[in-house]
């Protein structure tokens, strides 16, 4: 006091009462973020690929949450415990294998996208060997990849093909086999790149159809064709030959439309044998962060493994999966 007026006192907030009402903003933020996961509310060139990185976005929430315990503002906690527990349930089963297949015809197939035609020839050569590959499909194949592929030894092991290579780029694709094939026309419309379609005749006179899956990727200008890519894809058949659909999607199963067409009655192979968060892009330049490749199977068939293998010269990992046919 000076002169007989008194300065008034300036009181300073608690640093924790500040950090706890950033703490409710930032549940809010996670909130909405998994309500748009939950509805399938993605769309647009940003939410699109950003709904790829839920499981990443279901650690950041735990982290959300111990901070929030520590800011200890109880609305947070509250929001974020129901987030987690969401995330959770999203998430978590796709790391718990099922039980395994007991009955039916082995069937052992393996899908790799080659990059434009960069993947190692060799190394997948060798790969098919190993592993005792029936099917094999591939995407991005081109003329000279093919040629590759040949020289190295494929069609020792692998002598029937369908194949729609293109000179250079993404649109080739194809499927080597064991077993005698039979290309199937009008099955659908492919959106995207070349997805052929073949039966491969088992031994003892049964057959399997093959779907070799490459849409064009969610980038700006893309998203609604990609969408329409997925979106036409022939559904689970209840008769006839038991149907896999194998490739590069560029979805994960956090897209809604890549669950829709699981919704038809396919079943993600990689997550039925507990390797569904096993990520398969991009294995160039970065860790790979998301899951993008996959097998899918009809009701009459199901996976007893799969494995994930990298591929000098791609992009993207091998996926390779040991399924059992009824």
């Amino acid at each position: 006091m000076k002169d007989g007026v008194q300065k008034p006192v300036l009181r300073v907030r608690p640093r924790r009462a500040r950090a706890a009402r950033l703490a409710v903003v930032v549940a809010v933020v996670f909130a909405a973020g998994t309500a748009m996961r939950l509805g399938g509310l993605e769309a647009g060139f940003l939410l699109v690929p950003l709904v790829s990185f839920t499981p990443y976005f279901g650690v950041a929430a735990l982290v959300a949450l111990a901070c929030a315990g520590w800011a200890r503002s109880r609305a947070a906690v509250a929001i974020l415990l129901a987030v987690c527990v969401c995330l959770a349930g999203l998430v978590v089963p796709r790391a718990i294998a099922g039980a395994a297949p007991t009955e039916g015809r082995p069937l052992r197939l393996l899908t790799a996208n080659l990059n434009g035609g960069r993947g190692d020839a060799q190394v997948l050569v060798d790969l098919v060997r190993t592993l005792d590959v029936d099917v094999f499909s591939v995407q991005e194949l081109t003329w000279s990849a093919r040629d590759r592929l040949a020289a190295a030894g494929l069609e020792d092991l692998l002598p029937y093909e369908v194949t729609q290579p293109m000179p250079r780029g993404p649109e080739g694709s194809g499927i080597y086999a064991r077993h005698p094939l039979r290309e199937r026309a009008g099955l659908f419309r492919p959106v995207g790149h070349h997805m052929p379609v073949a039966q491969v005749a088992l031994p003892g006179g049964s057959a399997v159809e093959v779907v070799v899956v490459h849409p064009v990727a969610p980038v700006p200008g893309t998203v609604g064709e990609w969408e329409a890519g997925i979106a036409t894809l022939p559904p689970a058949p209840s008769d006839g030959p038991p149907r896999i659909l194998a490739g590069d999607f560029n979805a994960t199963l956090d897209h809604v439309v890549f669950r829709r067409l699981l919704d038809t009655g396919y079943t993600d192979a990689g997550a039925a044998t507990g390797r569904g968060l096993a990520p398969t892009w991009p294995m160039s330049r970065l860790p790979p962060l998301v899951t993008i490749d996959h097998v899918l199977t009809d009701g009459r068939a199901g996976a007893a493994a799969t494995q994930v293998y990298d591929i000098p010269g791609s992009d993207h990992a091998a996926l390779f999966a040991d399924l059992r046919v009824r």
